[in-house]
């Protein structure tokens, strides 16, 4: 069960592009976006159309091939337009895998768009992570704005750890594939280029991915945990994967005009690779 994995495409055209080419040689039979596919003067929903959604109908009917898609959207995406991604789900053109679970073959899919608090002010996507606490230099989710409205309560006391205890109930884990945003914390795929940096003298953890989402996967081993968000994290650390207890997690974001592929087989999770493609200039 050939499959392509990747992340942050970020509105670039090129990337998605390239992503096409693949697809079309390769026709696998799924593959895995992991958020961020919006950059801010290219957020609409027929952007998206265009770029991915349409392709993905076309190239079906010349194959013949089904070709799942399975995607979530990240904290650069705003969640305005979450109902274009579940309006293509309910058409059968991707499979939109937020906070539920879908059969893929003889496993399941899920997947989880959370982030811990960024210094970024789109807050659609960020969540405590096990507490309320934010690292310096951050936006706590209770600040920022949010292109849809959400209780005060909830976003005040809601956290990824709370949502990942009721994620494990949707599909066994040992059968899934998880396709989270954010990276789990303090490992080779959440390294971000903070080194020597402090805020008001306290110094930034140079760590930026998710307690929860690690402790998950330490706790309940997945299949295959598939992550993005850190475009830098290959680079400073020469690490695309690591395996956490017996699960392998792999990073699909790169920097620059790239764009970062991870192939693999659920059933053959040894034959991992990842392909790095240079592109034209950003455009």
């Amino acid at each position: 069960m050939r499959c392509l994995f990747t992340a942050d495409l970020h509105g670039h055209r090129g990337r998605y592009q390239a992503l096409r080419k693949l697809i079309e040689k390769e026709t696998p039979a799924g593959l895995f976006i992991g958020g961020d596919l919006f950059r801010a003067d290219r957020v609409s929903e027929e952007f998206i159309k265009a770029e991915l959604f349409e392709p993905i109908v076309r190239m079906r009917k010349e194959s013949g091939k089904t070709i799942r898609c399975f995607i979530i959207m990240g904290n650069d995406d705003p969640r305005g337009l979450e109902e274009t991604f579940q309006k293509a789900d309910a058409d059968g053109i991707i499979d939109y895998v937020h906070n539920r679970a879908v059969p893929f073959g003889d496993l399941f899919v899920t997947g989880y768009s959370f982030v811990p608090p960024t210094p970024f002010q789109l807050k659609d996507w960020e969540k405590y992570d096990v507490s309320r606490f934010v690292d310096p230099g951050c936006v706590s989710p209770e600040e920022g704005y949010r292109s849809v409205p959400v209780p005060a309560r909830e976003i005040r006391y809601s956290t990824i750890a709370d949502d990942l205890d009721r994620l494990a109930h949707n599909a066994p884990p040992n059968k899934t594939i998880y396709l989270f945003h954010s990276p789990p914390y303090k490992t080779c795929l959440d390294r971000a280029a903070l080194d020597g940096k402090m805020i008001d003298f306290a110094p930034l953890d140079v760590h930026v991915g998710s307690i929860a989402i690690e402790r998950f996967i330490r706790q309940h081993q997945p299949l295959l945990s598939l992550h993005g968000h850190i475009h830098e994290s290959t680079r400073l650390t020469g690490q695309w994967s690591e395996k956490i207890g017996q699960t392998v997690a792999c990073n699909g974001s790169c920097e620059g005009d790239q764009l970062a592929i991870v192939r693999f087989d659920p059933h053959n999770l040894g034959s991992l690779t990842r392909e790095v493609i240079s592109l034209c200039p950003r455009n």
